[in-house]
């Protein structure tokens, strides 16, 4: 999980104080010195952890928090805005150029992910804005670097403009630009080449690419858990192009954070875009106060709700609700539930969406197991198609058989039927309590 390390050393320390009517300064030397040694482990810039924990401190012990009702909450209040400030306040979006197509370069070394960024990146602006990209091989270096972008644009049925390895870089991107405007593609993503480490003749190149094709965004792509060697790259590349703005890769798996808490702050460049997994649809943009609400323990609830409207058929849910009030609701209809929703990604990073999740009881560092979900989706598989529909029928010689087909026990098997028994009558008193109530929702049957 993201910033995992950072997260419950900061938790367990603000937890000390949310509840305390009154705070002192000695309360707040205490949490402050805490909540540095937190983001020094989780290898912040050193500098800006000084900078950042002097602010907390002037606000944390100036009149808007001592003449507060609820000083201890107050306190909390001043560490998220901090935070929040220090990833760059809030979203910073892709600046769309006055008449298309909207030039991106994409720079940094290799090995951060450039090239499949550069696809991501496409696919998130084709599925979300309805956009249609050219994407640009300029990396006549790397060996099959050029087929590894023509493959993204095959997966993702998108043009990618190529010259092979002999032609020069620049161009490269000047035609392809001049290949957008007569095929009328709005976007135009360069993957430009990368070295192992930063030299005089990369950024040469790059500088003579910016000179001749003007780009409207120069994103860089590293490697958020290289820490602080990302923040290093960071600054190496902004003092050579000026930056527009920094991708991370690898988010999901840097569990200390400290990229994603130094950069803005070292460079002055916002973080556009978080790599969130290996999918080329995993790829977000970067709410800097949604990350402190999750950093904090206090849930993102408006990226669940963006992730249930991305991977949940309003039609399916409307259905589903019918099905649910009526006692309906079969395990095909729970498969299907089940699939939707692991579509919207690792089922722990979803709980720690949600408010006050890391508080409550079984769920503080729970590690949702994978195999157990496969195990319920094998069960109902094993089931024929009028046991799914009347699991009624399932007596013990039916259970016998289900438990050998799917490679599990029968009281693997009882427990699935017990829990799906009494999820329907949750259900249905929910569903009854929402009588009348309008709104696309989504639901988590097996949560």
């Amino acid at each position: 999980m993201a910033f995992e390390g950072l997260a419950d050393r900061l938790q367990s320390t603000i937890k000390k104080i949310t509840g305390k009517g009154k705070v002192s300064e000695q309360d707040v030397k205490e949490m402050t010195r805490e909540v540095r040694l937190a983001l020094l482990e989780a290898d912040v810039n050193f500098k800006v952890v000084k900078d950042l924990i002097k602010r907390i401190k002037e606000r944390a012990v100036g009149q808007e928090v001592m003449e507060s009702l609820t000083p201890g909450q107050q306190v909390i209040k001043v560490v998220k805005e901090e935070l929040t400030n220090l990833m760059g306040g809030e979203q910073s979006k892709i600046t769309v150029a006055d008449r298309p197509p909207t030039v991106i370069m994409m720079v940094g070394l290799q090995g951060a992910g450039k090239t499949t960024t550069t696809g991501k990146l496409a696919n998130h602006l084709r599925k979300k804005h309805n956009r249609s990209p050219l994407l640009v091989a300029c990396d006549v270096y790397r060996p099959a670097a050029i087929n590894q972008l023509e493959t993204l644009g095959q997966q993702l049925s998108m043009p990618v403009f190529s010259m092979g390895t002999e032609a020069n870089p620049v161009d490269i991107a000047t035609k392809a630009i001049e290949k957008a405007k007569e095929e009328h593609n709005d976007y135009v993503i360069i993957d430009t080449a990368g070295r192992l480490h930063v030299d005089t003749d990369l950024m040469d190149e790059l500088q003579q690419i910016k000179e001749n094709v003007k780009p409207d965004e120069i994103f860089l792509v590293v490697d958020a858990m290289t820490g602080q060697d990302a923040v290093n790259v960071a600054e190496s590349f902004n003092e050579q192009l000026d930056l527009t703005g920094v991708v991370l890769t690898k988010l999901d798996g840097d569990t200390r954070g400290g990229a994603a808490l130094s950069i803005k702050a070292v460079t002055d460049k916002p973080i556009k875009f978080a790599g969130m997994g290996e999918k080329l649809d995993q790829l977000e943009p970067f709410h800097p106060e949604r990350m402190a609400s999750r950093i904090l323990g206090m849930g993102d609830v408006l990226s669940l709700i963006e992730k249930a409207q991305a991977n949940v058929d309003e039609k399916q849910a409307k259905e589903l609700e019918e099905k649910m009030r009526t006692m309906s609701f079969t395990f095909d209809d729970f498969l299907e539930q089940m699939g939707q929703v692991r579509n919207m990604g690792p089922l722990d990073e979803l709980i720690n969406m949600i408010p006050g999740a890391n508080k409550m009881k079984g769920l503080k560092n729970a590690q949702i197991d994978e195999k157990q979900l496969s195990h319920v989706e094998a069960i109902i598989q094993s089931m024929t198609k009028k046991e799914r529909q009347e699991p009624g029928l399932i007596n013990a010689s039916r259970k016998k058989r289900i438990a050998k087909g799917s490679g599990t026990t029968v009281s693997q098997v009882n427990r699935l039927l017990k829990q799906f028994n009494e999820m329907k009558k949750m259900m249905k008193q929910m569903t009854n309590m929402q009588k009348g109530k309008k709104g696309k929702g989504f639901n988590l049957p097996f949560m």
